[in-house]
């Protein structure tokens, strides 16, 4: 149970209003959860595309419209997940997604179960998991230039297609190995099953606390994916006759690294809150998600309303 102070009560919504289906979902939770007494704020720069009527919806601006809220709900994939979380960390509200995606790792409900979703936000029932973020700074020598978070991952990848990088890798102050290379992946375990995972690195269980470096295509005799403690400081040195890279966080915000900065990741202080209605371990996540085969197991099958059952695969 997530329990509010006095006031008002609001929900932020934050929709991938280029789908026609994500748009007529956003139309019906919003009459429900007004219905039942809620407030629904939209972020700004889509209130025009979803067009609900004023009485039923407050806008705000972007940077600010979760501020207040008690539950920030999401419908779309991974990456307008991950767009909500931008709009809800800065306020510490809780992100709850619905998956209107492929695989949608980062959500905890489905496209059918709209009916259970607004009476677990009516009934305020969900439980709050939070979340590691990186800390990511790009500096030349003498100076910072750039920093930005990531809830996924931080990718240092080259700009030229013809070109590798290279990179000298560093962890916790001493030099480890240079890579000539396409880029490097520094993700946190609930990034592990994104662009790490298809990079060839490890899956985190996301209560693991820890910081992941993937090289990408990486020309050297150690190039193997590493699992740096939480509290270590990974450091990516763009050689000087490197071509210039771009750090990607979350496949959103994009920094610039010329060639001879750095980039420095660690753990960020401020975590992203997820919401959590299903008890479901992450290996039933991983099974459903990735329809992995199970089939001879003998042991007791995963419940129903776990949110991920074999019965019903979620893509």
């Amino acid at each position: 149970m997530h329990v509010v102070s006095a006031g008002p009560r609001a929900v932020l919504l934050v929709t991938n209003t280029g789908r026609d289906e994500a748009r007529t979902m956003a139309a019906h939770l919003a009459k429900a959860l007004v219905d039942a007494g809620l407030q629904v704020r939209l972020p700004e720069d889509e209130a025009v595309d979803l067009d609900l009527p004023a009485d039923a919806v407050r806008v705000a601006a972007d940077e600010h419209a979760a501020h207040g809220c008690e539950l920030a709900v999401v419908l779309g994939g991974d990456g307008t997940i991950l767009r909500g979380a931008e709009r809800a960390r800065a306020d510490n509200v809780p992100l709850l997604g619905v998956n209107l995606g492929h695989i949608g790792f980062l959500a905890e409900l489905e496209r059918e179960d709209l009916a259970q979703l607004v009476d677990a936000v009516v009934q305020q029932r969900w439980r709050v998991e939070e979340r590691m973020t990186l800390d990511v700074r790009v500096t030349v020598p003498g100076r910072p230039v750039q920093q930005t978070w990531a809830l996924n991952d931080a990718s240092l990848e080259k700009v030229s297609r013809e070109r590798m990088i290279e990179v000298l890798v560093e962890v916790d102050g001493r030099p480890l190995s240079r890579w000539g290379c396409d880029g490097v992946v520094c993700s946190t375990p609930t990034g592990s099953t994104a662009y790490g995972f298809s990079a060839g690195g490890p899956v985190v269980w996301p209560d693991v606390e820890a910081l992941l470096v993937v090289p990408l295509s990486a020309h050297a005799l150690f190039a193997r994916p590493m699992v740096v403690g939480p509290s270590g400081v990974v450091a990516l040195e763009v050689m000087p006759r490197s071509p210039d890279a771009v750090v990607w966080a979350d496949g959103r915000r994009i920094l610039e690294v010329p060639a001879g900065a750095r980039v420095e990741v660690r753990r960020h202080p401020e975590s992203v809150r997820l919401a959590r209605l299903h008890t479901a371990p992450f290996t039933d996540r991983l099974v459903a998600k990735f329809s992995l085969p199970v089939e001879g197991w003998r042991g007791d099958p995963p419940r129903r309303g776990t949110g991920a059952t074999p019965e019903r695969p979620q893509r």
